[in-house]
């Protein structure tokens, strides 16, 4: 009885954990505003489903890597990727659209 009890507590925390580890979507965007000392970007955005976001806005962003903010300028159409880490929002991918 104890193992079927240990196996159900395991089950629930590995089905609550989900929707952490939903698989980012890649997000069409204008830049706005890049930050290069703060690590921040501006990005006008579509909808992010994935991180609950239903409707279009503007907003700043980290960046995982301070390279990203090297590979776009002001006024480029993007595509890019973000997640929800430590309370920010954080792009970990992004590129220009083709």
């Amino acid at each position: 009885m104890k193992t079927m009890q240990t196996l159900a507590a395991a089950m629930v925390a590995a089905i609550s954990l989900l929707p952490a580890c939903a698989q980012a979507e890649p997000v069409q965007g204008e830049v706005r505003k890049i930050d290069e000392a703060a690590g921040k970007i501006t990005l006008k955005h579509g909808p992010i489903k994935s991180l609950g976001m239903d409707m279009s806005m503007t907003m700043a962003f980290r960046v995982k890597d301070p390279a990203l903010l090297k590979e776009v300028q002001v006024g480029d159409k993007v595509e890019f990727e973000a997640e929800k880490t430590d309370a920010a929002y954080t792009v970990t991918k992004i590129q220009k659209s083709r």
